[in-house]
């Protein structure tokens, strides 16, 4: 019998798919051991903290090994998957799979895939740890000690697998929001009697256990006022859910707390007349030279603001607090928000000032197909200096917008109404919207955001500005 060598095996790494990212968690594998793979194929499906992305192999061969199960959060740099180079599928049938790999690792207990959660991405909104992973609950019966030191011993080929085994035993079993909770409230789980199927301990067995703890000491007489140390915290168990926060959801939590806290924040706002606009875009819709093409208003929009730009440069500008300076941009990489299942996310159309309104037009249906597809790259989200949030689409009148980080400006557009307006001496109908533009007070003064603001205001009610200012 042929027998692979350690040499022939290749380890694949988790690669930094994103400017200093860290880790990512593993969202779906495509092949499995003895798989035959070629150079390039897509293996595996991972978030970051910024995007989903499907990560290739770089060599042919078979895969010998998968290190982790899905739902596992993985450092970059930690090997994730094992490919025998050898030469053959046929080696890799000779060769009897480790235990591991006979045992496939339960699916973690995790919410519903974004792709089935029904939800529709629109334009919307804003804009190397010590452990190697962090596993998610499982579900399904856990790994038995013998078998667990078994796998140690396959895995490792060192005496370690009894100190596994210990481990095993003595590790209470429970979900992460369990032991949180018990955490909470003092309750020690080595001492919590588990009812939860497979000895996994539930919430009910952590408040029982609270429960007992308290009822001798209500019995006994009171000799003085009880420590407020630990309150038991009370759950509805039964009508709430609990949603980890992780991947882009957990980076845009932070995103916008720091961004809060650091940059002071100012929002102007200006109610327009955008009757024309919208004939505008009706007349486009016709022209050959945008046949096939996404026309609407957030077209002319981000053309508008676009304009604005290049008529108040500074606006386009970061804040550098190391050097103590304002980092003038002369360039726009142009930030549209967008909703999708996965969460918030702001990819960003690269030098947008320099696109005519039909590579506009191509940039902005690009951007919106690949991020309801979930394949937003994380590159695309980098770099951007300035963004549009178009809350319109909800119905919105408008709102005040938190700026991304790094950037000075972000305007959002509200709904487009039809609503009475003193047009030409006389109230008539008129399609109107309010525009709020948020920008960091520390290099944008009132001056500086009024006049972007007013600019795409005066474009968006007479049109024929595109020309004359572009």
């Amino acid at each position: 019998m042929t027998t692979m060598t350690e040499a022939s095996v290749r380890e694949f790494k988790m690669p930094d798919v994103g400017e200093g990212l860290t880790e990512a968690e593993i969202l779906k594998w495509y092949v499995q051991p003895g798989d035959t793979v070629t150079d390039g194929q897509v293996v595996c499906e991972v978030e970051t903290a910024k995007a989903a992305v499907e990560l290739p192999i770089p060599y042919d061969g078979v895969v010998r090994a998968l290190h982790f199960p899905e739902g596992t959060t993985v450092d970059v740099g930690t090997a994730i998957i094992a490919v025998d180079v050898s030469g053959g599928a046929a080696r890799a049938a000779e060769q009897p799979a480790p235990a591991a790999e006979q045992t496939p690792a339960p699916r973690p207990a995790d919410e519903p895939k974004a792709e089935g959660s029904g939800r529709q991405p629109v334009l919307v909104g804003y804009g190397v740890a010590t452990s190697s992973t962090r596993r998610r609950p499982r579900k399904g019966p856990e790994v038995p000690v013998q078998q667990a030191s078994t796998i140690q011993t396959e895995l490792n080929g060192h005496g370690a697998a009894p100190q596994a085994a210990s481990a095993v035993k003595e590790r209470p079993l429970a979900k992460p929001p369990v032991r949180k909770l018990a955490k909470d409230l003092g309750v020690d789980l080595t001492t919590v009697v588990p009812t939860g199927p497979d000895g996994i301990i539930t919430r009910e067995d952590v408040h029982a256990a609270v429960a007992r703890a308290q009822a001798p000491q209500q019995e006994a007489p009171v000799a003085a006022a009880p420590a407020p140390a630990q309150t038991a915290v009370s759950y509805d168990t039964t009508r709430e859910t609990r949603i980890p926060v992780k991947g882009v959801r957990k980076a845009t939590a932070a995103a916008m707390v720091g961004s809060a806290f650091t940059a002071p924040h100012v929002t102007e706002f200006v109610t327009v007349d955008v009757t024309r606009t919208m004939k505008l875009v009706e007349e486009l819709k016709q022209d050959k030279e945008f046949a096939g093409l996404r026309v609407n208003p957030l077209l002319l929009i981000a053309k508008a603001l676009l304009v604005a730009i290049r008529r108040n440069p500074d606006v386009n500008a970061s804040w550098d607090e190391a050097a103590q300076e304002i980092v003038v941009k002369h360039y726009v990489n142009l930030g549209i928000a967008a909703a999708t299942p996965r969460g918030l996310i702001v990819p960003n159309i690269k030098d947008a000032h320099a696109k005519t309104l039909p590579q506009l037009a191509e940039s902005l249906g690009e951007l919106v197909s690949t991020a309801r597809e979930g394949k937003t790259s994380p590159a695309a989200m980098q770099g951007g200096t300035v963004t549009i949030t178009n809350v319109g689409v909800f119905g919105v009148d408008t709102g005040t917008p938190i700026l991304n980080p790094g950037e000075s400006a972000i305007l959002a557009v509200g709904a487009i109404k039809l609503q009475p307006w003193v047009h030409k001496g006389k109230v008539k109908p008129r399609q109107v919207t309010t525009l709020a533009l948020s920008f960091d007070h520390r290099l944008v003064d009132g001056e500086l955001g009024s006049k972007v603001l007013a600019d795409v205001a005066a474009i968006l009610e007479q049109p024929k500005r595109l020309i004359t200012w572009a």
